[in-house]
Order: structure tokens, then sequence, then C-alpha cells
């Protein structure tokens, strides 16, 4: 007797798992429980409450435990260091820092090494984050990027006294212009930008000093903070011209966090530490599986002098 196998539909098993796929991927991208449900069924004709929607995201848990605990690279030629902020239901509806610390290896792969949920951003937490980096088998980086977190290149000492901090400009630029007058920030923002654009650091530096001279008398506040941080400012300089736009400032890891708040946006809150963790782990494990066999900007037409950091 003849086997008949049907063609128009795949199996109830296929068929749930391509709906179970679907949740996991319209969740990433801030697409609500409620929302997602009501999308199946008007798709499907399959019926998903919110409910359901939310424990098939929660599938994703222990493959997110397991990226918190996996063996690192041994190497990164810098890495990246930031927290954002994502509304987070506890006792009281609060704001949570999400510490985050993405890397660029030698030879130009970029990974989102880890992140952790904590109410607010400190020192502690930071030095706590370079330890377990380090006790999971990151061994080596040449640079650090980071905003001005106060005592952040000491936590960096203890934990890689090797490695080199460059400060992100970005911000050095945003401090600078919250602190001088609104008719005065165009040119000085226009003076102080030179400073990134030189072929050296002889001419930055000259450019830094010009700063100086230029604005110090009408703001001797701003430019005697600036004489403090000198020496983590041009640290990109020191490295070759193909890769200084990528480590002047923390704009790539900016990129990241900005993806993250637009997705987490229609959500207006999570209503669990898990929930949230989850969400953001979806997003690094996507945004690892995406740039797996990218190599950086400018990072792979020096990848032999990068190598030899180390």
């Amino acid at each position: 007797m003849a086997s008949f196998t049907k063609h128009t539909l795949p199996d109830y098993k296929q068929h749930s798992d391509v709906l179970e796929d679907m949740v996991i991927k319209l969740y990433s991208k801030g697409v609500t429980t409620r929302e997602i449900a009501d999308l199946i069924e008007k798709m499907s004709g399959s019926h998903y409450s919110a409910g359901q929607v939310s424990n098939i995201s929660k599938q994703m848990v222990p493959k997110i435990e397991v990226y918190h605990k996996r063996s690192l690279s041994d190497k990164f030629f810098c890495v990246y260091l930031d927290a954002t902020y994502l509304p987070l239901r506890r006792q009281t509806f609060e704001r949570e820092a999400v510490y985050i610390a993405i890397g660029i290896k030698p030879n130009g792969r970029q990974e989102v090494i880890d992140y952790c949920i904590v109410p607010n951003e400190n020192i502690e937490v930071w030095t706590e984050i370079l330890q377990n980096m380090k006790s999971r088998g990151l061994k080596q980086v040449e640079l650090f990027l980071s905003d001005g977190v106060v005592g952040m290149k000491q936590a960096l000492v203890e934990a890689y006294p090797k490695a080199h901090f460059q400060r992100c400009l970005v911000h050095v630029m945003r401090n600078i212009c919250a602190k001088v007058r609104v008719d005065d920030r165009e040119a000085v923002m226009n003076d102080f930008k030179q400073i990134h654009q030189q072929t050296n650091k002889a001419n930055a530096v000259k450019i830094l000093h010009d700063f100086y001279a230029k604005w110090g008398k009408l703001y001797s506040h701003v430019v005697r903070n600036l004489k403090a941080i000198e020496a983590d400012m041009l640290v990109f300089y020191n490295y070759p011209k193909q890769i200084r736009p990528s480590i002047y400032s923390t704009n790539m890891i900016k990129s990241f966090n900005n993806i993250v708040k637009r997705k987490a946006k229609p959500k207006a809150e999570f209503p669990t530490e898990r929930s949230l963790d989850t969400f953001i782990g979806i997003q690094a494990l996507s945004y690892n599986d995406r740039y797996f066999n990218r190599i950086h900007k400018g990072f792979g037409q020096v990848q032999d002098t990068l190598e030899s950091y180390f």
C-alpha cells in the first residue's frame, strides 16, 4: 500500500517551531507580548495569549545564562565600556543602568563581551565587570575606551595594568559644550574638533595647546579640566591612522545602546530584571551572530600591526 505524505502544511512541530522563532524575533525588535499574540493570531489563526508569548521568550534564558558564563577570547585589541539606562519596574518605576562591554579583536571582529543590570552606574560595578572578564579568560587588552566615570582609570590599571586608556572625545566635547556660553559654542566646538582630525599626535598637541591659549582666559575652568585629562585624550594617535576614527570615541558602543533603547521603547517598562536581561541578551546574541565574520572598518588593513601589540 502506497504511503501518503502531505505537502501543503508543515507538521505540527515544524509549524510550532516556526511560530516560536517568529515570537522571539518580534520580541527582540521591541514588539510587546500582547501585540505579538495579536499578530500571530491574524497571520496563522493560532491563538497565543500574551502569557504564552512571554513564556516562549523565556526559552532564551538558558542560552543567555550560558552567554554570561562562556569563556572569552584571550585578547581584544580594544574594549569599549559604557552604561545606558532602561526602564525597569522594581518596587517603583525606575530607569536602571545597563553596563555594556563591546570589544574588537586584533583580527577586526567585534563582539558584545558582556553586560549587567544594576540600579546606578558606579566604579565598583565596573571593577567587578573587569575582574569577571579577566577570570573568564580575557587576559590582554591593548586599549580601553570610556567616558569620564570617576575612578575608571584606576580600575583599569588594577585589572589590566598593561592596557592603555582613551577618554571618549565626544563626551569631552559635550562637557565643554555644557560649560560655555551659547553664543560661543559653535566656535569652541569647531576649534576642539580639529584635535582629532590631525595627521599625527604632534600636530594634535599643538592644536590643543592653541585651544588653551585662545579660550583659557574666557573659560579657565574648561581649560583647567582639559589639562587634567590631556594624557588620556590623544592616546588614539599612537595607533595606525586606519583605525583612529574608531578609537577616539565610544561611538561604536553608543550605536549598539541606541539600537537597544529604540527597540525597548514600545515596551514602556520591563516588569522584572529577568525580562530586561532576556531582552538585552537577545540583542547581544543577535549582534554577535551578525558581526561574527565581519571585519570592522580599517582593522583589516592593519591586522598584522595590531597582532604585534601582543
